[in-house]
């Protein structure tokens, strides 16, 4: 599996089907191993003799000065650590230096990531990937693969910088003892999913100085918004099962003083490496944020390492909804839920256990066949007709009768009353997911999430996950846009990990896929449950509708949906549409002068048989059409916008109003003309002889950009707007993360 923005060849990258991307660079000479992880294929480095081997890729890759990269691989040794470094080249191929990671803690049989991030030097102007290890003797192994090259991995949304997240940049590290610790920099053998690429390498590592408990923090401070919830987490690794370890989400004023910090422990099961979570409401003088980790009642020499530490926006559990994620998903205890009456008792659950979103679950347990009522905080609600609600919950011990509801407040916090629905077993077994609509009376300004629960046995223990309210909007909703001649389409209450596909059909009855951010909407998996597509390409003037289907892995039957009739219209009968189906902001509107006169061509072979008067023809298939679109450009901005379109190359949709004698039809179009109407020359107007060549409907080109990246995301990565001007050289190019050299 190709690593999306490697400048490596696959082929260099995952030493499948040869290594021939590679070369020995000193001490060493290599061979083609077998069991990798990516494919069978992996490097072998095999010492020729005592002291540091290493090899290196043939190719050179063109990096900008003063620009981060990041190198990564996975690697294994039984014998001896290892190191990745990326080495800097002159324009002529001389070596400037060579940026080296950390060197493996220990020797490693298992395969584990290795991984540096360095600014390329003022003179460099390529770049190759180095691998080193010293074993003491001759014959020694060292084996690579999966091996990537290219802009710094990071995750989207983070505010924190490539350097805090992923701790390898030693000149760019920003973290700091704050009590009884010393802070370091280390690289243990971590086994990191294969597809992972945001972690696993260079580590900060806390060791304890005296016994008591200890902390350090990243010094980055980001800024943030007032009233918005925030989340941080990080990989924790722990000395122990029973340390109490956490991370902290730390809020400051204008003053870089702090004014909160909300806690959340990692509940520990061994000494792995644990993803843990912690968010909150920025308070209202909140300027900026940061994270910090400790050990509660940490004994002197105890070292805890982390990774992977970010700053985000929490998760969308379900679009719309009102609850915060700290009462919604239970990663740092069960928030502000509370039992108002009976004997239940709340809790976190045990990470890792059954949950639906993140490590953790709430758990609602008994102890007596009784009835008791459980409730969440207060949560603002916007003025609706009705409001949805949802839990997800599965029965673990015993039985329960579940009765669900909301509780109505005005904003003076006064109870205008519970709605609930009748009272029903839970059901068995597994996971359920328990939605109902409910009507707020006059005057509700807040709601609070209400169940109420009978066991139905003694010591019954049930867990909940993934607490929503939101208004209850339509399944599916259309929009045309005639601005852009594309409809608007957004699904709602998806269900993730299931398949999605999604048709366009037209009146005959005709459905065509629609096209999503990685080609065809067919059978792709949902990551969400709310998504906005953009059809660029529904026919113009004509009423269309769209048949989604959702379907689980291995399911025999699907769950479907259709929306409304939606139609795009265009205003002048006299103007087209051309567009580019995966760079729907080059799409142009243009006014016609003639439509083409359409020739078939056909290859033929004629054979004349002698004596006969009529002549023997072999012919293939006749072709599509050909001919000769002419087309205006109106102004100085049309003449730009149709040479950018027509620069890639790429296979076109032209698309007319019904009634024009033409139907949409993919083209390709060969050498464009652009000649002036009149002789004089501060004339806008041009006109375009545009050779045409019917095509075939691009099946694996996706709409082009870059999914869910921010304003923040290029601002964090830069200094300075500047910067970012510097960088890339045009606004597509920062769209699509293509800078200039890479």
């Amino acid at each position: 599996m190709a690593i999306p923005g490697n400048f490596l060849s696959e082929s260099t990258s995952s030493m499948d089907p040869s290594i021939s991307g590679w070369t020995p660079k000193s001490n060493c000479t290599l061979l083609m191993g077998t069991g990798g992880r990516v494919g069978d294929g992996c490097l072998t480095m095999r010492s020729v003799a005592a002291g540091e081997m290493q090899c290196r890729t043939v190719a050179s890759y063109p990096v900008v000065a003063g620009a981060d990269y990041q190198v990564f691989a996975d690697a294994s040794g039984a014998t001896v650590p290892e190191r990745i470094g990326i080495r800097w080249l002159t324009a002529a191929n001389a070596e400037v230096s060579v940026s080296w990671s950390l060197t493996t803690a220990a020797a490693s049989a298992s395969w584990h990531r290795i991984a540096v991030t360095a600014t390329a030097p003022a003179t460099a102007a390529l770049a190759q990937v180095v691998f080193s290890s010293t074993p003491a003797a001759g014959a020694v192994s060292s084996l690579l693969e999966n091996v990537y090259l290219g802009l710094p991995v990071r995750t989207t949304g983070n505010l924190l910088t490539h350097g805090a997240e992923g701790h390898e940049q030693a000149s760019n590290w920003p973290y700091a003892t704050v009590t009884n610790c010393t802070i370091g920099r280390t690289s243990p053998a971590v086994q990191w999913p294969l597809d992972n690429y945001l972690g696993g390498a260079a580590t900060a590592a806390m060791t304890v100085t005296a016994n008591g408990d200890a902390s350090f923090r990243c010094t980055e401070q980001p800024g943030v918004t007032p009233g918005q919830e925030y989340m941080a987490t990080a990989y924790l690794n722990p000395p122990t099962s029973g340390s109490t370890a956490w991370i902290e989400l730390r809020f400051y004023d204008a003053s870089h003083a702090q004014i909160q910090a909300t806690r959340a422990n990692l509940a520990a099961p061994g000494t792995s490496w644990y993803r843990q979570a912690v968010s909150a409401v920025a308070p209202a003088l909140a300027a900026f944020a940061s994270v910090a980790f400790g050990l509660t009642g940490a004994t002197a020499g105890q070292v805890l390492r982390t990774d992977a530490s970010t700053i985000t926006l929490p998760p969308e559990l379900v679009a719309g909804s009102v609850v915060p994620y700290s009462d919604a998903s239970f990663e740092q205890g069960v928030g502000n839920w509370t039992v108002v009456s009976g004997v239940a008792t709340l809790g976190r659950t045990s990470p890792w256990a059954l949950s639906i979103d993140g490590s953790y679950a709430m758990a609602v347990s008994s102890a007596t066949t009784t009835t008791s009522v459980i409730r969440s905080g207060r949560y603002p609600i916007p003025a609706g007709n009705s409001f949805r609600t949802s839990v997800t919950m599965t029965v673990t011990a015993g039985g329960w009768t579940l009765a669900p509801g909301l509780r109505w407040y005005d904003a003076a916090n006064v109870s205008l009353g519970l709605t609930s629905d009748v009272a029903g077993a839970a059901p068995t077994p597994g996971w359920w997911r328990l939605s109902n609509d409910f009507t707020p009376p006059v005057g509700a300004t807040q709601v609070a999430i209400e169940w109420t629960l009978t066991a139905t046995s003694p010591s019954s223990v049930m867990r909940m996950d993934v607490a929503a309210v939101w208004p209850a909007l339509p399944l599916s909703e259309v929009d045309a846009d005639d601005e852009t001649a594309a409809v608007q389409l957004t699904l709602r209450e998806l269900t993730p990990d299931k398949y999605l596909t999604v048709w366009r059909v037209t009146p005959d009855g005709r459905r065509v896929l629609v096209r999503g951010p990685d080609g065809l909407l067919d059978r792709v998996v949902i990551t969400t449950n709310s998504v906005v597509f953009e059809d660029y390409e529904a026919p113009l003037g004509v009423p269309v509708y769209y048949y989604i289907e959702m379907i689980a892995d291995g399911a025999p039957l699907a769950t479907f949906r259709t929306t409304e009739l939606v139609t795009i219209s265009l205003a002048n009968l006299n103007e087209a549409w051309l567009k580019d189906p995966g760079n729907p902001q080059r799409n142009l509107k243009l006014l016609v002068k003639a439509a083409p006169s359409w020739q078939r061509p056909i290859a033929q072979a004629e054979y004349r048989v002698r004596g006969r008067r009529n002549s023997v023809v072999l012919s293939d298939v006749r072709g599509g059409l050909e001919g000769v679109l002419t087309v205006w450009t109106r102004s100085d901005e049309e003449r730009v916008a149709l040479h950018w379109i027509l620069d890639s190359g790429n296979t076109l949709l032209w698309q007319a109003m019904p009634g024009m004698g033409v139907s949409d039809m993919y083209v390709n179009v060969s050498q464009a003309e652009e000649g002036r109407v009149t002789s004089y020359a501060p004339e806008a107007w041009r006109e375009w002889q545009l050779p045409l060549r019917e095509a075939d409907m691009p099946t694996s080109v996706g709409v082009a950009g870059s999914a869910g990246r921010t304003w923040q995301d290029i601002l964090t990565e830069h200094s300075t707007w500047s910067a970012v001007l510097s960088r890339y050289a045009t606004w597509e190019d920062v769209l699509l993360n293509r800078p200039i050299g890479g």
